[in-house]
């Protein structure tokens, strides 16, 4: 057996190293411990996770694949995908808390930031100092991010913003918030698309609705409006007509981040499901020893390893600098689709019991259908790797 083969040997994964291994370790304490608690709270209330989020700053986990330089952990994606995954296990607003701050919200500035503006907001957002956000979806553009109306008008030295931006994740308590407007041009003309970053406190930003939402109730999701917003003419990301292919390399590496939190929230239907199932009798026989439910349970695990085994490549591509866009699709289309399922199943098992909010199932169920909408639908993942199948074929 060669070094390297000794090394896979003792992780779990083969796109895990033993410092992969003890970044698990460290993370799924603290989520037992300091996450799960809280998590019903959390929902039944609508609270945003404040403490956890400073606890997670000090641990140095708002900013796992950021550079120590600017002040991150210095990880890799795999061991970011990793802390997705341990925290969405025990609490799924909180997951997606970290993951819109990290992937969403930070990267683009470290990303296509000048030298300049990294150094204005990476290191306090990485270190956790303050939050970072995301904003693309509008009115009238989703699924069509082409469809951006929200205009951003030259005027002297600064920008005048005017529009609004719908379900922006951590807008709230954003210390900045990275976003897409229109440099003129006609709408559908992504040519004309840029990125801008605003910050918390500036005039003519002014928030919206909190919404009411099916799950992830912890998690804070607020739509904004851009009234005659003055913001100064450094505040662009990159070139003008960069901003479309910015935010969709953005969310690529966030399908990396959905899939991570949608094999979290999978994994913990499972974690719900299988210990009742050994326990629970009915007809004198035990629940697992059924074949509808063993058959169940088996189709959770299988579908949770396949679905980690994805998610954990994309991740391990985008490390290795190799082509990872299909990959992160494949990952976060299977894994948010195989979270439903096991959510669903869990609560089949339980029956009753999982109906109400006795156990986290109910919950988990309502958490993980955000995973097939966010970061782009699970139709717009399949037309993605259709058009990957298209141009490239079956290679990989």
């Amino acid at each position: 057996m060669t070094t390297a083969d000794s090394a896979v040997a003792l992780t779990p994964s083969p796109f895990l190293t033993e410092d992969h291994v003890a970044v698990r370790e460290a993370i799924r304490d603290f989520a037992l411990n300091e996450v799960a608690p809280l998590a019903a709270k959390l929902d039944e209330e609508k609270l945003f996770p404040h403490e956890t989020v400073a606890k997670l700053a000090e641990l140095g986990f708002m900013g796992v694949p950021i550079p120590v330089e600017y002040g991150g952990a210095g990880m890799d994606y795999v061991a970011y995908s990793i802390v997705i995954e341990e925290i969405s296990r025990v609490c799924g607003a909180t997951g997606l808390t970290v993951a819109a701050h990290t992937s969403l919200g930070t990267g683009p500035i470290y990303n296509f930031g000048t030298e300049e503006q990294k150094q204005r907001w990476v290191p306090k957002c990485a270190s956790g100092e303050m939050l970072a956000a995301f904003a693309l979806t509008e009115p009238d553009a989703g699924s069509d991010a082409k469809a951006t109306r929200v205009t951003a008008i030259e005027d002297g030295d600064h920008w005048v913003i005017n529009g609004a931006k719908l379900y922006c994740t951590n807008a709230t308590h954003a210390g900045v918030i990275v976003f897409t407007a229109r440099m003129g041009g006609e709408v559908g003309d992504a040519s004309k698309i840029a990125a801008f970053v605003v910050e918390k406190g500036t005039p003519g930003l002014v928030m919206g609705k909190l919404e009411d939402k099916l799950g992830l109730r912890g998690s804070d999701t607020r739509e904004f409006v851009f009234e005659d917003c003055r913001i100064p003419k450094d505040f662009r990301l990159g070139e003008p007509g960069q901003g479309f292919g910015q935010f969709m390399k953005t969310l690529e590496g966030g399908r990396i981040s959905i899939g991570a939190m949608g094999l979290g929230l999978a994994q913990g239907a499972l974690d719900v499901a299988l210990p009742y199932a050994k326990e629970r009798k009915q007809f004198g026989k035990r629940l697992i020893d059924m074949q509808p439910v063993g058959f169940k349970l088996s189709n959770m695990a299988m579908e949770i390893q396949a679905a980690r085994n994805l998610v954990y490549e994309a991740a391990w591509r985008k490390d290795h600098g190799l082509p990872f866009a299909r990959h992160a699709s494949f990952g976060k289309l299977f894994a948010s689709e195989t979270a439903m399922r096991a959510a669903h199943d869990a609560v089949q098992i339980l029956g009753g019991t999982g109906y109400t909010r006795e156990t986290p199932a109910e919950r988990i169920l309502r958490d993980a259908k955000l995973c097939e909408i966010g970061e782009g639908t699970s139709e717009i993942q399949r037309l993605v790797i259709a058009r990957f199948l298209d141009r490239e074929g079956l290679d990989v």
